[in-house]
């Protein structure tokens, strides 16, 4: 009788918006916090990238952390070096914790940090996502395209998601979501 092995299932990266309180007066020294924690995440490992964002006026800020899948994401959430960070903070601001969030998908691209706002609908997804994708395709087409003419066809094929996927996700996607948040998402009164 064979045995068979336990298929483990191939983990997604996952994006997660933290989001910090700062205390009146102290965003100047939270703003240095923030370079002194992004260089630290930035070497731990299964890290993707760190941003940060203040998009309304105020005291708030958002961390964008990805990681490569949900496991490297708890390792850094619970590791000695983000404690180390955090008590370094203590009395400058405080974690929001009940506004922490995270995607895996594609609609970590139209997600707002910090708030309860849910992806807008689908058909806006698409749409959103193919004003960002068809320029990105003409460019890949006519630059780029051409030259891989004599490549096999599995390695020509691979060219588009690899130049594509990467650009879309951390250059336009952010940008065309900021710009036309109003219509993703509405006004605050809708």
């Amino acid at each position: 009788m064979a045995m068979s092995t336990p298929q483990v299932p191939c983990a997604e990266p996952v994006t997660t918006v933290l989001t910090w309180q700062v205390r009146p007066g102290r965003e100047a020294e939270f703003e240095e916090w923030t370079r002194g924690v992004a260089d630290c995440v930035a070497r731990f490992p299964g890290n993707e990238g760190v941003s940060w964002l203040r998009p309304e006026p105020g005291h708030r800020f958002h961390a964008v952390l990805r990681f490569a899948d949900p496991q490297r994401l708890t390792d850094w959430l619970v590791s000695p070096e983000r404690a180390e960070w955090h008590a370094r903070i203590e009395g400058v601001a405080t974690e929001v914790r009940d506004e922490r969030q995270s995607t895996t998908g594609m609609e970590s691209w139209f997600r707002l940090p910090g708030t309860a706002v849910k992806a807008p609908p689908r058909w806006k997804m698409v749409l959103t996502t193919f004003l960002g994708a068809y320029p990105l395709t003409l460019l890949i087409q006519w630059l780029v395209a051409p030259g891989t003419a004599a490549w096999p066809l599995p390695l020509r094929a691979a060219v588009f998601p690899l130049v594509l996927l990467p650009v879309l996700t951390y250059l336009v996607m952010p940008g065309l979501s900021r710009l036309l948040r109003l219509w993703l998402y509405g006004t605050p009164d809708d």
